[in-house]
């Protein structure tokens, strides 16, 4: 009998030897304006194995604008970005927290995203066969740094502020609050993100990240565990140096620049967490060929599949060419797929 898509993933993640790698695609607004026939067709052809339920919050947060559209918008936490490009989603000018001595009160942490209804959320998992992973996504780096502003934020981390670590408390309390309303729900996975590389090492020292964030990841690992959730992860950059920690805490399964990092540098995880991918989106998704496509989820499969460990996964963002963004499900699947 042929497996589900939540059967198909469960088995990438527990390295039982899926018939196929399970399917995921990523897509900006930016695609699906530019190529809307090919994004279509894309879905059609490839169907995601992984879906979400809304939340049906009874309480929604106020946010102002679109995060996708020219101009501004404002965050549920009351941070405002600025676009200059429609499809993507702009960066904070001018952060809320200029002292955090003072300024923390205008932070609106979104409390109503814990009133979820629990009854309408298990009704969407019932109804699909999908992988469901869950809620809105913590990302406690980042956030700090839309409030307080990146260059700030990196200063404060060499000497924190005993106001800075109280809000990061009650930010941390949140978020397990957060992940705890969502676990115990049927959802298979909760998920969090936070980018923390440049393009060759860690943001910070990877001292001060096992300081303050490998805690936090630590607990958001053991709640979704303790509900018997997985938990998927995500962050751009090179991130090398933290992998080790992300195996320790248990992360299940972590979306990362692979390509930026080397693949044959990440063969030594194989088997011990999963490969949410995905597909250099900075370099061959833009500018590279089919062939280089195929050559590049070939070489993917034989550093890091191992019965499984791999999901077939890339963004559609800006720039990408939709024939690549193809060749990448394509390939996978030619590789992959079991009569």
């Amino acid at each position: 009998m042929t497996a589900t898509s939540r059967e198909l993933v469960y088995q990438t993640l527990n390295f039982q030897n899926p018939a196929r790698a399970p399917r995921d695609l990523w897509v900006l607004p930016w695609a699906s304006w530019t190529y809307p026939a090919e994004y279509r067709q894309l879905l059609d052809d490839f169907p995601s194995d992984i879906g979400g339920p809304d939340g049906h919050e009874r309480e929604k947060p106020i946010t102002r604008g679109d995060p996708y559209v020219i101009g501004e918008y404002t965050d549920e936490w009351g941070c405002t970005f600025v676009n200059i490009q429609a499809g993507v989603i702009g960066e904070v000018k001018e952060p809320i927290i200029k002292d955090w001595q003072s300024d923390t009160s205008r932070v609106h942490i979104p409390r109503e995203w814990l009133t979820i209804s629990v009854d309408e959320v298990n009704r969407e998992c019932a109804l699909s066969d999908k992988f469901m992973i869950g809620g809105p996504c913590p990302r406690p780096f980042e956030q700090l740094q839309f409030m307080r502003s990146t260059t700030d934020l990196y200063m404060d981390l060499m000497d924190p502020p005993a106001a800075m670590l109280s809000f990061m408390r009650e930010m941390h309390g949140f978020y397990i609050e957060l992940l705890v309303t969502w676990a115990k729900t049927d959802v298979d996975a909760l998920r969090f993100m936070d980018d923390w590389g440049s393009q060759r090492v860690l943001l910070i020292n990877p001292a001060l990240w096992r300081e303050y964030f490998k805690p936090m990841y630590a607990e958001y690992a053991q709640i979704a565990h303790s509900y018997g959730k997985k938990l998927f992860m995500h962050s751009d950059g090179h991130i090398l140096s933290i992998y080790p920690d992300l195996v320790e805490i248990h992360v299940d399964a972590l979306n990362s620049q692979i390509f930026c990092m080397g693949v044959e540098n990440l063969a030594p995880f194989a088997g011990q967490i999963t490969f949410w991918g995905e597909i250099d989106r900075q370099h061959m998704l833009p500018t590279g060929t089919t062939d280089d496509i195929d050559r590049a989820v070939r070489s993917v499969h034989a550093h890091l599949w191992k019965q499984g460990g791999c999901f077939a996964q890339c963004e559609f963002g800006a720039g990408a060419k939709p024939e690549n963004v193809r060749q990448v499900y394509k390939s996978w699947d030619a590789i992959t797929t079991k009569s």
